[in-house]
């Protein structure tokens, strides 16, 4: 970060980028283990469509991607997760995952003027939450144990992550999300070979060559479903719809495919060492640059090339940018 034209403090962290399931570049260490946090969530929506979910429930572009979302919690998100759950007959009172105030400030401020308090769909990971129901379900599993790491529907996740990351199962750990969910802990370069399988599929099962091009498609047509508006991921993908899918984890995961030209394009992954989410923002729009996805930075992901530093006076004072030696 600089502030007043000198620099004021550091972000370290490790970024790797496959190309194909090569390893095309790295910088620190790329087996560094992460617990890939939310940014395992498109991997996470895969089962249930590979097992005809989508057009047995009939589930919409915004559904899907409200699937693999951390929603802001607006209206809008909340109207898609009802409707998800309402394809099961589920209930709010069936979601595992606790009550957190919404992302967006807007809807937080006005349930607090309401005299309100923020309920489980305002979780960020409510929509997730709503796909574990219909897989566990499925699946015949007691929709009460949808959370359990060793039940059917959640030990069916974990086989899928390994799948796409190229990781054995015995390698992935299990920890607990802060939504209550099973999350993975995997090699960086896992992840990030995950996200190129995604977004390039050719070369897998037919089953879930379909679902990963239905995932994308979906993401692409509803950009804020996957996040929100002025959220870093709902920015690119409307800035290149169709040719980039990326995800956010907590504690400084980022996480992003690149569809390549001729079925060969890129998986990348950053892990922020200290969590700070600001320190992979300049990073990401600095490495799709470099990999072409725009001829120039587009105007409206300016704010994310160099997060900007304001004092309370709202006067600028500096930003955060990326120093990656290429």
């Amino acid at each position: 970060m600089d502030r007043s034209g000198a620099v004021e403090s550091h972000h370290f962290g490790h970024v790797v980028i496959v190309r194909g399931d090569r390893l095309e570049r790295c910088w620190g260490a790329p087996d560094t283990p992460v617990f890939a946090r939310s940014a395992i969530k498109p991997l996470q929506a895969l089962p249930l469509m590979e097992r005809g979910g989508v057009d047995r429930l009939g589930l919409t572009d915004a559904e899907l991607a409200v699937m693999s979302a951390s929603h802001n919690g607006t209206e809008e998100h909340l109207q898609v997760v009802r409707g998800l759950l309402d394809k099961g007959g589920f209930s709010e009172r069936d979601l595992g995952c606790g009550p957190h105030a919404p992302f967006d400030r807007a809807a937080s401020l006005a349930i607090a003027r309401a005299g309100l308090k923020p309920e489980v769909m305002h979780n960020n990971c409510s929509g997730k939450h709503a796909g574990f129901l219909h897989l566990a379900r499925d699946l015949d599993q007691p929709l009460g144990s949808y959370l359990d790491p060793d039940g059917a529907s959640q030990r069916l996740i974990r086989r899928v992550v390994a799948e796409m990351s190229g990781v054995s199962d015995d390698e992935l750990m299990v920890g607990v999300d802060g939504c209550g969910a099973p999350t993975i802990r995997l090699p960086l370069r896992g992840l990030a070979t995950a996200f190129c399988r995604l977004v390039n599929p050719d070369g897998l099962p037919p089953v879930r060559t379909a679902a990963c091009r239905r995932l994308l498609q979906a993401v692409s047509r509803q950009p804020v479903l996957l996040a929100g508006r002025g959220e870093l991921s709902t920015a690119l993908v409307e800035s290149a719809p169709g040719r980039v899918y990326p995800k956010n984890g907590a504690e400084g995961v980022y996480a992003f495919g690149v569809v390549g030209a001729g079925g060969e394009g890129y998986g990348v992954a950053i892990k922020v060492e200290d969590g700070n989410e600001r320190g992979y923002k300049p990073v990401a729009i600095d490495i799709l640059t470099r990999l072409g996805l725009w001829p120039a930075v587009p105007a409206e992901l300016e704010p994310f090339a160099r997060v900007p530093v304001f004092n309370t006076q709202k006067i600028l004072v500096g930003c955060v940018r990326s120093v990656l030696a290429w």
